[in-house]
């Protein structure tokens, strides 16, 4: 866009159109080693990296970067910071990779300082090699023996490629990769190194929510039996809701506590297992007699860990609404008892209201009749024949039912509010 358009550029334009741009896959050649790492935690993942450049005499990234790329001639380095890890990918184009044992005996992390590897500032969930090179120089036989006998998974993918790994550690602590390149057009390697990468860090990330799982449901057994115990108590002895109340509010406080040690490591597994079935996905495996595929070995390996993770999940929104719920019913058999005791205050309120009126009555009209005797007293000193005490009898009657009936039409006048 000409300058004289640019005010026209939303502010985020240019940031987020380079942003699917930002993790460029690595340029791999026909024939290469890598070795690759993921640093999981870590307080300062961007020190690790300082360092390493340090080392090397190389100018590191600036403290907000995400990605980095630099070949350091000995090897390339793809750095990548994720939301919970970091990546180190490094690669060394050799001249051959006939012998795989040698291949894999001079993969790129065997040039790395021993001080800089000690001092990774994380825990190492991810230590793979691979290699990468022409089907003629990858021996099937090549293949096998460099699995130590394991069971092997693999197949054709990408239209071009064979794959093989066992998914499992070595003796030497490294997971192993071997990829054929039978007939794969430019780049489409380093597509596809990148994927099965991708796929080993994301299984591994996965994973980490089922020894959560498993803990939380051992947690989660005892709480189910604490909640039928408050629920059938609450049934045989209706008497003890206090008690019973203060034991569901605690049992309430533990599952939240324990939803909110569970839940986000829950949701990151299950984002990280759609990212496992979306690389292989783009693996378009084909298969080879006898040998398990990737999409295959997942399936049978790593979903029964995500299905255990999600009927946890599953399993701990459920306990918690039916604790919620109990609290509820208690709190509302507990409100129904506390209306019950303020009806019987009111009614025992009105008796005594009725009551104090009831002397209101005689009070008023006893100073009235008092009232009019003086009066009919002072009549009768002034000359008149009357009779005062006779007259004040005459009244009483009279007076009392005046002074009841006035009462009476005072409080009907009274709004509700101010009885």
């Amino acid at each position: 866009m000409p300058p004289t358009y640019s005010t026209l550029n939303h502010p985020l334009r240019v940031p987020l159109a380079a942003e699917i741009h930002s993790r460029p896959f690595l340029q791999l050649g026909e024939r290469e080693t890598v070795s690759h790492f993921a640093i999981y935690g870590g307080a300062a993942p961007q020190a690790t990296l300082e360092a390493l450049c340090a080392h090397f005499g190389v100018a590191a990234p600036g403290p907000n970067a995400s990605y980095f790329f630099h070949d350091f001639g000995r090897f390339r380095l793809k750095w990548e910071r994720h939301t919970e890890f970091a990546t180190y990918t490094f690669a060394h184009s050799p001249e051959s990779v006939r012998d795989t044992a040698a291949a894999f005996a001079r993969t790129p992390r065997h040039q790395l300082p021993e001080a800089w590897l000690l001092g990774l500032s994380g825990c190492v969930m991810v230590a793979s090699d691979l290699v990468l090179g022409p089907a003629a120089e990858l021996s099937l036989q090549a293949v096998h023996e460099r699995f130590e006998e394991r069971m092997q998974v693999g197949g054709h993918v990408m239209a071009g490629g064979e794959l093989w790994t066992d998914f499992d550690i070595q003796a030497d602590g490294i997971g192993r990769f071997l990829v054929r390149d039978v007939d794969m057009r430019a780049r489409q390697g380093s597509r596809l190194v990148q994927r099965v990468l991708e796929i080993d860090t994301y299984r591994m990330m996965a994973l980490l929510g089922l020894p959560v799982a498993q803990q939380a449901g051992a947690m989660l057994n005892r709480m189910e039996e604490e909640l039928a115990a408050v629920t059938t108590a609450m049934v045989e002895e209706p008497s003890a809701e206090e008690a019973l109340l203060d034991q569901i509010t605690r049992l309430a406080a533990r599952m939240e506590k324990l939803a909110l040690e569970n839940t986000y490591r829950f949701a990151a597994s299950k984002a990280y297992f759609s990212l496992v079935n979306a690389r292989i996905e783009e693996l378009r495996e084909q298969r080879i007699e006898g040998v398990p595929t990737v999409g295959e070995f997942m399936d049978r390996r790593l979903r029964p860990a995500m299905n255990t993770c999600e009927a946890i999940a599953a399993r701990q929104d459920a306990l918690a609404r039916r604790i919620a719920d109990t609290n509820d019913l208690l709190r509302t058999n507990q409100n129904r008892r506390i209306l019950q005791s303020m009806n019987a205050r009111a009614a025992q309120q009105l008796h005594l209201q009725q009551a104090v009126e009831g002397l209101s009555v005689a009070a008023i009209s006893y100073y009235v009749i008092g009232l009019l005797s003086y009066a009919g007293k002072a009549a009768k000193v002034a000359g008149l024949a009357l009779n005062p005490e006779l007259a004040a009898g005459v009244l009483v009657i009279p007076v009392v039912l005046v002074v009841r009936a006035g009462l009476r039409r005072m409080h009907r006048r009274m709004p509700a509010s101010a009885l």
